[in-house]
C-alpha cells in the first residue's frame, strides 16, 4: 500500500489501548489502519491472550498478526505504582483511550473517571463491556457470545425445531468494536471542531447487537409478534433463501424486490406468470410463499451452480454461492479490490491477510506492519515520554515492564 503515513486521515491522533482479545483491539486496529498511532499495552510476559488463540505458527496465533497490525506494543503492569505512573504519562499525550475490561476494573487500578479527567481533560475514553458502564447488570462479566444471546440475535439464528446457534465468527465483539470507532470519531469531531473537550464513549456488547435487530421491537409492541428462528429464509420477505443446485452445491438467491421477481420469472423461463397478481408485491408473494419456493427449488435443481449464477447475473438477480477461505483467496474480485494483501514478517515470511474496509478515495488506509512481538516498542515509546535507559532497565528488573 503506497500511501504515505502523513496523508492518512487519522495521522496525528494518538491512541492508548488497554484491551484484550477482540472488542477493544479490533476497534483500535481500524483506527491504526487509517493512520492513528496506536500504543497497545499488555501485561509483561503473558501479553494479550489472543496471541495464543486458534491456529499458531511458531507459538504465536496467526490471528494476532492481523488483529494487532500497525500497532506499537509495550508491556506495563498497571497494577504497580510505577506502572500506573507510566500509563498516566502516556495518557497525557494521547487523544483516545480504549479499554474493554469489566466496568470498575481500570478504576480499581487507579484510572477513575476523575483521574482520567485530571490527567487529560481532552481525552476521549472508549469503554467496551458486556452490559455497559451503568445499570443492574453492569458488573457482570460479559463476552460477545452472551451479548449476542441477550441482544436477540442468537434467538433468531438457526432452525425452529433446534436450539439457537452462533454465527461462525465473534460478531458481537466485532460489531461493538465498530460502534466504538463510530463513537470515538464523533467524540473527536465534537472535541476538535465544536471545542467540546473530552468525553467517555460507553459501548455495551448486547446493545451493539440489539441495534441490528431491525423491526423486532415495534412488531412486538404494536402487533404482539415475537420473531422466531426461520432457518435460511428471511421472515416476511419472499423470495430470499438457499437452494441446492444440480451439482449438489448451494446458491443464495434474493429476488424479493417486485421488479426483480418479475426478472426471476423470465430467468426461469416462466413468462406465463409475468404480471400474475399473486406475485406483484411482497405481501402477495408472502401469501404464496410455498408455491414460489417449490418453483425456484425445481428450477435451481435442474441447473449446475455456474450455469445458475450466469443466468441470474444476466437477468440482474442478486445471487451468489458460499465462499470458504480458499474461495475468498482465489476470487478475482477480492483481488481486484485489494481485499487480500500479502505482507512480509520476519518470523513467518510472506502471509496473506485481509485488506482494509472502508475504501477511501483520497485517504485510503494502509497496512504498515503485522502484529509485533511482546514489548517490541518498549524502548521507543517509553523514552518518548521522558524515561531514561536506566529507569526502563530498573522497571524491567522489577517486572513492571
Amino acid at each position: 500500500m503506497g500511501t504515505e503515513s502523513t496523508s492518512l486521515p487519522l495521522a496525528g491522533v494518538k491512541v492508548l489501548e488497554m484491551g484484550t482479545l477482540i472488542a477493544g483491539p479490533f476497534s483500535t486496529r481500524i483506527l491504526a489502519e487509517f493512520g492513528a498511532e496506536v500504543i497497545k499495552v499488555e501485561l509483561p510476559e503473558s501479553g494479550d491472550p489472543i496471541r495464543k488463540w486458534r491456529e499458531l505458527h511458531n507459538g504465536t496465533s496467526l490471528w494476532w498478526y492481523v488483529q494487532s497490525r500497525n500497532k506499537k506494543c509495550i508491556t506495563v503492569d498497571i497494577r504497580t505504582e510505577e506502572g500506573l505512573e507510566v500509563i498516566k504519562r502516556l495518557l497525557k499525550e494521547c487523544d483516545v483511550f480504549v479499554e474493554n475490561f469489566r466496568p470498575g476494573t481500570i478504576a480499581k487500578w487507579g484510572l477513575t473517571s476523575e483521574v482520567l479527567q485530571e490527567v487529560n481533560p481532552n481525552l476521549i475514553v472508549s469503554h467496551i463491556s458486556g452490559y455497559g458502564q451503568t445499570g443492574p447488570y453492569s458488573d457482570r462479566p460479559g463476552f460477545g457470545s452472551v451479548g449476542e444471546a441477550m441482544g436477540g440475535l442468537r434467538y433468531l439464528t438457526g432452525y425452529p425445531d433446534r436450539p439457537p446457534v452462533r454465527v461462525g465468527v465473534s460478531i458481537g465483539d466485532s460489531v461493538a468494536s465498530l460502534y466504538s470507532v463510530i463513537g470515538i470519531l464523533i467524540a473527536l469531531y465534537n472535541r476538535d471542531v465544536k471545542k467540546g473537550g473530552g468525553q467517555e464513549v460507553d459501548v455495551a456488547l448486547y446493545e451493539a447487537i440489539f441495534s441490528l435487530m431491525e423491526s423486532l421491537i415495534p412488531e412486538y409492541d404494536k402487533k404482539g409478534v415475537i420473531r422466531e428462528r426461520t432457518g435460511s429464509t428471511l421472515p416476511g420477505i419472499v423470495p430470499s433463501n438457499v437452494y441446492k443446485t444440480k451439482d449438489e452445491k448451494y446458491i443464495m438467491l434474493g429476488a424479493n424486490g417486485d421488479k426483480i421477481f418479475q426478472r426471476l420469472l423470465k430467468a426461469m423461463g416462466r413468462e406465463d406468470l409475468l404480471g400474475d397478481e399473486r406475485f406483484l408485491s411482497n405481501d402477495d408473494r408472502v401469501r404464496h410463499q410455498d408455491m414460489i419456493e417449490r418453483m425456484i427449488e425445481d428450477w435451481v435443481s435442474q441447473n449446475m451452480l455456474d450455469n445458475c449464477l450466469d443466468i441470474l447475473n444476466q437477468h440482474g438477480i442478486p445471487a451468489g454461492t458460499f465462499y470458504n477461505a480458499e474461495d475468498i483467496v482465489n476470487d478475482p474480485h477480492y483481488q481486484a479490490r485489494d481485499m487480500i494483501l500479502e505482507m512480509e514478517h520476519e518470523d513467518i515470511g510472506k502471509m496473506k491477510v485481509p485488506g482494509i474496509v472502508p475504501k477511501l478515495s483520497k485517504t485510503p488506509g494502509q497496512v504498515k506492519w503485522l502484529g509485533p512481538k511482546i514489548g517490541e516498542h518498549n524502548m521507543e515509546v517509553l523514552k518518548e515520554i521522558g524515561l531514561t535507559d536506566e529507569m526502563i532497565q530498573e522497571m524491567e528488573k522489577k517486572g513492571v515492564i
